[in-house]
């Protein structure tokens, strides 16, 4: 297992002051960077070795870049992504006076999402196959135009509704007033009983045509054939 660079207990933590970034620049311009484990004792630094390195590599380097990354620099670092992955060491190698921490920080806040509003993956660089469907109303213009037909269905019923009003007062007007041209019917149906004198000639008559058929039959004689005499 490896050792810690130093005992934590006597080391001071959370922001550097002044002081102590000069004790660090001074030591470095005179001895260089060296080992960083015996670097803050040999500095007089109460801090640890990789305080020390961060500080130096993140803050005090003279060829530090600061400011906002150029559009060449954009272009660089997508491409060294495309072909590096998360390699951000060996990405900020290829950007003079940027750190790798930062590179990755500027990565994930915005070129990471500036792929993606272009429509291509961050992590593999390729383009992403988006379904190309029918465009889909909006909740407000579909709610608009269910509104509509509500409203359209309602003046059709409205008006259908007014229509039967206007026909059925028309009708009862016309019951009303005699002046609308209907014919005056008389539907009045009178059912007379036959009387006896009638029923009496009725059968008479059917006598007579009964004789008249039976006497026709008497004088009717069938031809014959005289053979011999």
């Amino acid at each position: 297992m490896r050792k810690p660079c130093c005992d934590k207990l006597d080391t001071n933590k959370g922001a550097w002051s002044k002081q102590e970034d000069q004790k660090l620049i001074d030591y470095i311009r005179k001895n260089g960077e060296g080992c960083w484990r015996t670097l803050p004792q040999a500095a007089g630094l109460l801090r640890c070795g990789k305080s020390c390195r961060l500080r130096w590599i993140n803050y005090l380097r003279p060829d530090l870049k600061r400011g906002n990354f150029a559009e060449d620099e954009e272009d660089l670092i997508i491409k060294l992504h495309a072909l590096l992955g998360n390699r951000w060491s060996l990405i900020a190698g290829r950007l003079p006076g940027r750190t790798d921490n930062e590179v990755k920080n500027y990565w994930n806040s915005h070129l990471r999402r500036k792929l993606m509003n272009m429509g291509i993956d961050p992590n593999n660089h390729r383009l992403n196959h988006i379904n190309v469907s029918r465009p889909q109303t909006s909740n407000a213009s579909a709610g608009a135009m269910s509104s509509g037909l509500k409203t359209h269905a309602n003046n059709q019923s409205e008006k259908s509704q007014v229509e039967n009003c206007d026909q059925v007062s028309d009708a009862g007007s016309c019951l009303e007033d005699d002046s609308c041209g209907l014919p005056d019917l008389n539907l009045d149906l009178m059912i007379t009983m036959p009387s006896l004198n009638s029923l009496a000639d009725v059968e008479e008559e059917q006598k007579l045509v009964e004789s008249n058929t039976s006497s026709e039959l008497e004088f009717t004689h069938s031809p014959t054939l005289v053979l011999f005499r």
